[in-house]
């Protein structure tokens, strides 16, 4: 393989879509992660159809560790040359205080928003020390820099995200891999949608009265990361939309 390869968790929908969307464009084979199976098979055809790019893709729930290990040591030995991990597979699950959330949701969301992420970086990363190259960008959010009521737990993980990137980056440093932290504010995407379990009304009043960022929006800044020259990394980037100035901060119409 002469292209660059990027590995995608959580491709199947929102940014981690785009993400493989526009990478795809600008020449980059994929590796696709997901849950869903047929969501998965939909977006290979997609983009090798539409792009002439090489796409494969791994169906499994990067909650479960043996899972996780068993599908990303699967990869074929010519796949296993990774310049880019993009760890983008995270969720949040409820809004509820501290005294009443379900406690079930709070171990969805730190299996996936942490353990998940360090799963697949744990398999990744040896296969990019050894070739001395590679960048890695994890999505974190304005709530992994504030704090808002209800949102402990998930605040607490994307906290966890910021911190865990920066020991990576200082970690890595010595075999010359990127690590970026890339934290965005209102996103229209499944997000609001999975946090409500499916309620979109409750949903959709997330983005009233005010313009969100899309998913196509985080995946240009990605590239944009990714484009800089070897001798540039972009440490740490928080994206909001103009209408919004906090966590909690909006300026609605």
């Amino acid at each position: 393989m002469n292209q660059k390869i990027a590995l995608i968790t959580g491709a199947t929908a929102g940014i981690g879509y785009e993400t493989a969307l526009i990478l795809a464009q600008n020449n980059y084979n994929l590796i696709l992660t997901g849950r869903r199976e047929e969501r998965l098979d939909a977006i290979k055809q997609q983009i090798e159809s539409d792009f002439g790019c090489e796409v494969f893709t791994l169906n499994f729930d990067i909650r479960k560790r043996t899972e996780t290990e068993e599908a990303l040591n699967s990869i074929p030995e010519k796949w296993k040359a990774i310049d880019v991990l993009i760890n983008n597979a995270g969720l949040a699950a409820g809004l509820a205080p501290v005294n009443s959330a379900d406690v079930d949701d709070w171990e969805t969301m730190i299996d996936t928003n942490v353990k998940g992420l360090l799963y697949a970086s744990r398999i990744i990363t040896p296969w990019m020390i050894e070739r001395q190259t590679g960048h890695i960008i994890n999505i974190s959010s304005i709530a992994g820099k504030e704090a808002y009521p209800n949102g402990s737990v998930y605040c607490g993980t994307k906290h966890a995200v910021e911190a865990i990137s920066k020991a990576m980056r200082i970690e890595l440093l010595p075999f010359g891999i990127k690590v970026t932290t890339i934290a965005p504010g209102a996103v229209e995407t499944e997000f609001s949608l999975v946090r409500f379990r499916g309620d979109k009304d409750r949903a959709d009043q997330v983005y009233k009265g005010f313009t969100p960022l899309s998913g196509k929006d985080i995946a240009e800044t990605i590239l944009f990361v990714l484009s800089r020259p070897a001798h540039v990394n972009i440490d740490n980037l928080l994206i909001m939309p103009t209408a919004q100035a906090s966590a909690r901060d909006f300026n609605r119409k």
